[in-house]
């Protein structure tokens, strides 16, 4: 199996965080099919000789047409810190998407109550309180209108699986590249959504440690050049 090369952004002997490419799964895959999970640690144990399983503990995913910043602990006691950090909303992570349409350009939130469809592998918004649903919380803020589409960016207050995919087709706005989630317009490579900055407490240094990852090639020549740099 090829695995593809791992774009490290931050390293110590309790962190691993990476710039995740487009089209590759965060984790839970097949053996025969390539994941993050499993590239990251194929790079530890040629960086560092290690015989054997490493352990790498994933405290953070992106969907798989996602790119962008996902971070691994490599101790369990990092990643018991971290876990708690992801799950009591104390990590800042901002998203760029463009998405089709004329987004507002004020700054709004959107909440609504989302469900998972296990059948069909996504979710859908539901009646309030309606069966296993829960509450999803985010706010955005548009940078930038070109030729009918928004440069978009997305603060999650929630932690919901697909929920900003989800959320901005509900209201109208469908990532661009997304078909799961109505999108009629293609992208180059996975969707036009990235996990661009992140600001996590070191889970033993207790400093914060902030990071940004431009988005990839596959961002270029869609209209917003010159809002962005590319890796």
């Amino acid at each position: 199996m090829s695995l593809t090369p791992l774009r490290v952004v931050y390293e110590d002997n309790h962190l691993l965080i990476v710039n995740k490419p487009a089209g590759l799964p965060t984790m839970g895959v097949a053996p025969d099919r390539p994941s993050l999970l499993e590239v990251a640690r194929e790079y530890l144990r040629e960086k560092y000789r290690k015989p054997g399983n490493v352990y790498l503990g994933a405290v953070s995913r992106l969907d798989a047409p996602v790119s962008g910043l996902v971070v691994f602990a490599r101790t369990s006691k990092a990643a018991a810190r971290l876990s708690a950090q992801f799950r009591d909303r104390e990590v800042d992570k901002i998203y760029l998407a463009i998405v089709s349409g004329r987004l507002p350009p004020s700054q709004a939130i959107l909440e609504n109550w989302v469900d998972k469809d296990e059948r069909h592998r996504r979710m859908h918004i539901r009646e309030q309180g309606g069966g296993s649903a829960q509450v999803a919380r985010l706010s955005y803020r548009r940078l930038d209108l070109v030729e009918g589409r928004s440069l978009v960016e997305v603060r999650l207050e929630t932690g919901r699986k697909h929920q900003i995919r989800l959320q901005l087709a509900h209201a109208g706005y469908p990532i661009v590249g997304d078909r799961k989630y109505g999108s009629r317009e293609p992208f180059p490579v996975g969707i036009a959504l990235h996990s661009w900055t992140l600001a996590v407490e070191h889970p033993t240094l207790r400093t914060l440690v902030e990071l940004t990852v431009e988005p990839p090639a596959a961002w270029k020549n869609q209209g917003f050049d010159h809002r962005l740099n590319f890796s």
